[in-house]
């Protein structure tokens, strides 16, 4: 399956890596507000990365959802903030063991390649994995949270804590698009499981939604020998590159 999209140009802008502010509704908008930026050609293609306080970000959908004022509350219990999100679909759960990738560009008719993005970007985390030794692929998952045509999930081997054969949900997508600029944004899960599993089944049982607490993982409960943040953002930087997105923190 290729991973091009349509006449896509090599792509040069800047890597801003950042800290959460300690605010995860400010951290949230920030993605809005730079794609805003990018748009009104103020800046040019940026690729954002942070890893996020804990969050708990809702799609519009859950908030007409009858038990959302409870999955709500159950966020906050477990140190979770509540958020409601400007794009993406049903409630993800994400803490500091997470990366936010916030890929944001200019283009000129950036809603003709909408639904190609989400299938692009998936198969490059894809890559992404392959080479950190995980096996992984692109598909909604039976009883996933957040279920999505192109979620990225990974397979469990025998090197890792899950049992041989496991699917386990790694990356959620996320995208929006505005006249003139894009942005996608992904949710990586790379370490401890345990926070985001509690938290995830306590709020889709409140609202009454489909779940499979077996879907519910990271990259860790995979492999034998811990993957650093620091490879695993290398070996992203890696892949955009060989696909023509090169970002540089120096601008």
């Amino acid at each position: 399956m290729s991973t091009a999209i349509p006449e896509q140009q090599p792509t040069a802008g800047i890597l801003l890596r950042e800290e959460p502010s300690g605010d995860p509704a400010a951290d949230l908008d920030r993605g809005i507000e730079l794609l805003r930026e990018v748009a009104q050609d103020k800046r040019g293609p940026l690729l954002r990365i942070y890893r996020p306080a804990p969050t708990l970000a809702f799609g519009q959908r859950d908030t007409r959802a009858p038990g959302y004022e409870a999955a709500a509350q159950a966020g906050r219990d477990a140190g979770f903030a509540p958020l409601i999100r400007k794009a993406g679909g049903r409630a993800m759960a994400y803490h500091p063991g997470s990366w936010v990738i916030d890929h944001i560009q200019p283009e000129k008719d950036a809603m003709l390649t909408h639904q190609h993005r989400f299938e692009h970007f998936a198969n490059l985390f894809v890559e992404v994995f392959t080479r950190l030794d995980v096996t992984a692929a692109v598909g909604e998952l039976p009883g996933e949270y957040c279920p999505g045509e192109y979620s990225v999930h990974g397979i469990a081997t025998r090197q890792g804590r899950f049992g041989r054969g496991r699917k386990v949900k790694l990356v959620g997508t996320a995208q929006r698009v505005v006249q003139g600029a894009w942005l996608f944004s992904s949710a990586v899960i790379l370490e401890d499981t345990d926070p985001i599993a509690a938290v995830t089944e306590s709020v889709y049982e409140a609202m009454g939604l489909e779940l499979d607490p077996n879907t519910i993982g990271s990259v860790q409960d995979l492999v034998a020998e811990p993957i650093t943040h620091e490879r695993f953002i290398e070996t992203l930087l890696e892949v955009w590159g060989e696909h023509g997105y090169t970002f540089d923190e120096r601008g």
